[in-house]
């Protein structure tokens, strides 16, 4: 994929899945890469990408990482379904602050957001969404609401100086996930997965070569006062699959077994809500095994359009399913290998 004069970039969380990947494919193409995250991440070094240590809600580590920087990458951000508030919004709301206004100050020209689809998912099916959708009017969980503030702030500093754009990338996965794909076989490990009785629901995940290169695409086409400067664009995988095939085929490359147990879906959400109430009292810091945001994703379709992101800047998924999970299998079995001949000594 050719890749446009970018100047020296900048990837926030950098040594995470969605960043190194970013910071591989950026090297890859010749360009000057700094990544911002609080550990120093050996995979990243080896890429040949300076690193800076720090969080993006300190102000000061966000200018170290900024200056003399052409395009923003903002990959970092707090993630989950459970946690105190106020750790989601210094992660990701006064993180992109932070990013806005250190790009103003230190001449910045491109900032590309990665967003979620989770901010205009309100628990009810989508199917084939595009732009057009609002966000929520009530959020179950805080990483949707303060990605979806975040979102409106980056957008919002779309001008003449810096050109901002916001990308909905859904589920990303593949080989490196350190999210979605080991908590599904965690889960099934411990026989923690059910299916909702009578919903078979449909999604559509994105393999990580394909993000990669809604994010690249974006950001080559990305001026200031130009188009798609200023917008908003779903990004998506452009085929779609019943959610539980594709938990099932994770858990099989895992030689794990399908999900078959089911429950009643007001059964799951009164024991999600019980859940949330005895870990909030109790104050638990750790995530308990049933949401309602959860359940709701378990329960409901929600795939969505990126038509705009192909008429705007060319954006078209080069990996299949079929062939991301082949991709995801051989690097499992890789690494098991791997694990296994290091036990051995």
């Amino acid at each position: 994929m050719i890749v446009s004069d970018l100047g020296r970039v900048l990837v926030t969380g950098g040594g995470g899945f969605l960043g190194s990947a970013l910071v591989a494919r950026l090297r890859e193409a010749g360009c000057e890469v700094r990544s911002l995250s609080r550990r120093f991440h050996a995979h990243v070094d080896a890429l040949g990408a300076e690193q800076i240590l720090g969080d993006v809600a300190d102000r000061s580590a966000v200018d170290r990482a900024v200056a003399g920087c052409t395009t923003l990458f903002h990959t970092a951000a707090k993630a989950g379904v459970w946690g105190p508030e106020r750790e989601y919004f210094r992660a990701n709301v006064d993180g992109a602050r932070n990013l806005i206004e250190a790009a103003r100050a230190l001449g910045a020209r491109r900032l590309i957001y990665t967003s979620s689809p989770s901010v205009v998912f309100d628990g009810r099916d989508l199917e084939g969404v595009d732009e057009s959708a609002g966000y929520c009017r009530r959020f179950s969980a805080a990483y949707p609401k303060t990605k979806a503030l975040a979102e409106q702030m980056i957008l919002a500093a779309n001008g003449p100086e810096l050109a901002t754009i916001s990308l909905r990338p859904h589920l990303v996965w593949g080989p490196g996930d350190n999210n979605l794909f080991p908590r599904i076989i965690a889960r099934g490990a411990r026989g923690r997965l059910v299916r909702i009785r009578g919903r078979d629901p449909v999604i559509d995940p994105i393999y990580i070569d394909n993000a990669v290169d809604g994010h690249l695409l974006a950001a080559s086409h990305l001026e200031p006062g130009a188009d798609p400067a200023g917008r908003v664009y779903f990004v998506s995988q452009g085929e779609t699959i019943r959610l539980w095939d594709m938990i099932n085929s994770f858990l099989k490359v895992a030689g794990l077994p399908p999900v078959t147990r089911t429950v009643p879906r007001a059964l799951a959400l009164a024991a999600a809500g019980m859940l949330e109430f005895a870990y909030t009292i109790t104050r638990r810091s750790d995530e308990p095994p049933l949401t309602r945001f959860l359940v709701h994703q378990l329960s409901n379709s929600h795939w969505f359009s990126s038509a705009a992101a192909l008429r705007d800047f060319g954006y078209r998924p080069r990996v299949t399913i079929e062939e991301g999970m082949e991709r995801l299998s051989a690097a499992y079995v890789s690494e098991r290998r791997g694990l296994a001949e290091v036990a051995r000594g």
